[in-house]
């Protein structure tokens, strides 16, 4: 990439954050009548390009320090943007997600009162999620297919930073800047299809394929007369990230 170009990307970026920081400092110092609730529930709209419901509640038990519980929730669909992610149109399409997940956290603000300004927020995540794909492999030249699915579970802590913003009376702009997460995992996928000792020996070399490209984690196979399963544990990790409007009571 030409470095004045990248120069230039990085100083538009940085622009752009401070007209966006500018911009809600300045809503910040609109005088509102007082917020006295206690409650903020809020909808996480940035979720919406991953076809993901994502709502959050809070509850203030200190002048800076609220409690707050996330749920997530994606019905079985289509992967958002598979077809960036190969080329294989075939097999990206027949592969079907979905998933939900429940994050309790403590939340610290650290600006004049709570729900307002930056923020650290210690989290707990347990998710589980559904997977379901038409998995091709080759025998003597020809390609064959086994529908596979199944689901798996992960648990996984992390700390969320951000901040949030009073742009109307008891509305409030929340941007979760960066929740870098860790944690385990665990979960199965299988698929029954009647396979020969040829289609036995071709699967078995695909799958144990999968176990070395696994970035994290670690996943085990078995293949027999019947049908295929996989075996997903190991580490999990993860980034938290989302924009969101609440309203507060």
């Amino acid at each position: 990439m030409n470095l004045n170009y990248s120069k230039k990307l990085i100083l538009c970026a940085i622009m752009g954050l401070f007209f966006i920081f500018n911009s809600f400092g300045q809503a910040t110092n609109v005088k509102f009548p007082a917020d006295t609730g206690k409650n903020l529930i809020k909808l996480n709209f940035g979720s919406f390009l991953f076809k993901t419901l994502n709502v959050q509640y809070e509850r203030a038990i200190h002048k800076k320090m609220v409690l707050g519980l996330g749920i997530r929730f994606a019905p079985k669909g289509s992967v958002p943007f598979i077809a960036s992610f190969g080329d294989d149109e075939e097999v990206t399409g027949s592969i079907k997600t979905g998933n939900f997940a429940f994050t309790p956290e403590v939340r610290w603000y650290f600006g004049k009162n709570v729900f307002k300004g930056f923020y650290v927020a210690p989290f707990l995540r347990l998710a589980n999620y559904t997977a379901a794909l038409d998995y091709d492999y080759t025998v003597d030249g020809s390609q064959e297919i086994i529908p596979l699915k199944g689901n798996l579970t992960t648990f996984t802590t992390g700390v969320l930073i951000g901040a949030q913003w009073r742009i109307a009376n008891k509305v409030y702009f929340d941007w979760s800047i960066f929740g870098p997460q860790y944690g385990f995992s665990k979960g199965k996928i299988s698929g029954t299809k009647s396979l020969s000792a040829e289609e036995q020996k071709s699967l078995r070399e695909e799958l144990k394929g999968l176990e070395s490209d696994m970035p994290i984690g670690k996943i085990s196979s078995s293949v027999d007369g019947n049908g295929a399963t996989v075996n997903v544990s190991g580490p999990w990790a993860g980034i938290r990230a989302n924009l969101g409007i609440g309203y507060r009571f």
